[in-house]
């Protein structure tokens, strides 16, 4: 029985976006005042400038602690546990009401194409007073899926 290989393949800004933009599964790392690390996983999407949109809430730890400290992690996941994921590393903006309006009707397409009443929805977002976190990438690893090192899967299916 063949084993699944681990692999690795860099890619360029171009090619990480559209890695990214149909995996909507996210975590998010952002640093706490104490230094340590605050996880959150979240849904998000690419804007039509290359970048990740979060929606949120002004309150939340990770809008908070993304305002203190603009450098955030992103992992985007696959929907399939186990394929490809990616790191990205960026630097984060908060928009809080009224100027994160536009944003999450943009939040909004990326993932779920058009509103049937706009609106509806952005009198919605204005009565939760949602928010918006957009993360420029600035770094990513490669984009990546679990398994055997190449060698070790090798061994493995010799028998050895």
């Amino acid at each position: 029985m063949a084993r699944k290989v681990a692999t690795n393949s860099a890619v360029g800004r171009a090619e990480l976006l559209e890695f990214a933009r149909p995996r909507h599964h996210l975590i998010l790392s952002t640093i706490r005042a104490d230094g340590s690390a605050q996880i959150s996983p979240v849904t998000g999407g690419v804007d039509a400038e290359g970048r990740i949109v979060i929606s949120t809430y002004p309150a939340r730890a990770k809008a908070n602690n993304a305002r203190r400290n603009p450098a955030v992690s992103v992992l985007v996941l696959s929907d399939d546990w186990n394929d490809a994921w990616v790191q990205i590393d960026g630097t984060a903006e908060v928009l809080d009401m009224p100027a994160a309006e536009d944003g999450l009707v943009d939040y909004f397409r990326t993932i779920s194409g058009e509103h049937p009443n706009w609106d509806e929805y952005r009198a919605a977002m204005r009565t939760q007073n949602k928010s918006i976190i957009r993360i420029t990438p600035t770094r990513w690893g490669p984009i990546a899926t679990g398994g055997f090192p190449a060698d070790v899967a090798a061994r493995l299916d010799a028998g050895g």
